[in-house]
């Protein structure tokens, strides 16, 4: 469970400092390739992964009518996915149908979800994008989902941009993409994180002042960590 506190952290953190935080530990392969938001997103989206995998469409077994089974997966994990967590949807990296649209999107955002992701694309992306809800995917694409997707599982471990997604890990969002963190490291990585990001703002500050980045980013310089403590010192007054 993602502590509140956690989830505020996080909030702060850009997924460019989290890729470097989960680095140190030796993962390489937590951010989702291709996987861009839809409108600019007012701050980082949060949550915990909900999961859905596609494999391909079978003509025999996705007809048009199959939407009207309210079993069928799609809907029932748009209707299922918990308030605060994130629809993460294994698309294969294949946009040629719409991975979802407008429709069930609002239906996510009316029912408290956080976000949703996919290596796919959806339809009707102009309507998404003025949701103002947390939507990440590679490419608009206005087929119907049945033309090349099928609904297979629900809430197991999937890929998704070539990052693996377990149910329960959790995913930052924000301009450049999407990181998945695993859910066993999301306080400590939340922690490390808040501190790297204090570091980087004093850097930012040191070279709009006209510092150079050698000794200071990363700080080799032994006089670069007695300037940070001094500037952090000043700034909590």
């Amino acid at each position: 469970m993602l502590k509140p506190e956690t989830r505020e952290k996080l909030t702060r953190i850009s997924t460019a400092t989290l890729a470097t935080a989960l680095f140190k530990r030796g993962l390489r392969q937590q951010f989702i390739q291709g996987a861009l938001p839809l409108s600019p997103p007012a701050q980082s989206m949060v949550g915990e992964a909900f999961t859905l995998r596609y494999i391909p469409a079978r003509e025999d077994l996705n007809p048009v009518s199959a939407f009207r089974d309210r079993g069928h997966k799609q809907r029932v994990a748009v209707e299922t996915c918990p308030p605060g967590s994130i629809l993460v949807i294994d698309s294969r990296k294949d946009a040629r149908a719409a991975s979802a649209g407008g429709i069930l999107i609002t239906r996510l955002m009316r029912r408290g979800v956080a976000g949703i992701v996919t290596d796919g694309g959806f339809r009707d992306s102009a309507e998404i994008a003025g949701l103002g809800f947390p939507a990440y995917h590679v490419r608009p694409s206005a087929p119907t989902n049945l033309t090349h997707h099928h609904a297979i599982a629900i809430n197991e471990p999937i890929g998704c941009g070539d990052a693996p997604v377990f149910p329960g890990d959790v995913l930052v969002g924000d301009a450049d993409g999407v990181m998945v963190i695993p859910a066993h490291l999301a306080d400590e990585i939340a922690d490390e994180a808040t501190e790297m990001t204090l570091f980087e703002d004093f850097v930012t500050a040191q070279v709009q002042a006209g510092a150079t980045i050698l000794g200071l980013y990363p700080p080799t310089d032994p006089e670069t960590e007695i300037k940070f403590a001094a500037w952090r010192s000043a700034r909590q007054g």
